[in-house]
């Protein structure tokens, strides 16, 4: 298998992402970038980043199985990228970038989208608001 998985320190590359789950199979290439937003507190305070933290030998382990699950579920996966971030990630900055390519459209959808909602429920990942104020603030998972 070609698939890319890992969690990193450092800014994604969605470009050499897609590159990698290029195949002469594939007529279908999703993406998703999950990227910080810029948003506001009830109170007006404005969210300057997210920091991400990781059990990271865990978190690679749960991305191996995701990918696993993912190609028993679309057989037809030719490659699949998953990256997400540690560290502080700015607001327009993509903290995850998962990409699925196959030989039609709707399956490359469909495993794309899978793959982001079941890695935010099962992967050792977890993200904190940073504010404006200097205020931190946990997000729950679910």
């Amino acid at each position: 298998m070609d698939d890319w998985l890992d969690i990193v320190a450092e800014s994604l590359d969605s470009t050499a992402v897609i590159s990698s789950v290029s195949h002469q199979r594939a007529g279908g290439v999703a993406v998703f970038l999950g990227v910080t937003r810029a948003e506001k507190r009830a109170d007006g305070v404005e969210l300057l980043a997210l920091d991400y933290e990781a059990y990271i030998d865990m978190a690679r382990e749960q991305l191996k199985d995701l990918a696993k699950r993912a190609r028993e579920k679309w057989p037809m996966i030719c490659r699949l990228a998953i990256l997400h971030r540690t560290g502080r990630v700015a607001v327009e900055e993509p903290s995850v970038v998962i990409a699925v390519s196959t030989p039609h459209r709707g399956d490359s959808f469909a495993a794309c989208e899978w793959l982001i909602d079941t890695l935010k429920k099962e992967v050792a990942v977890w993200k904190k608001e940073v504010w404006a104020d200097g205020k931190m603030s946990w997000v729950d998972p679910k």
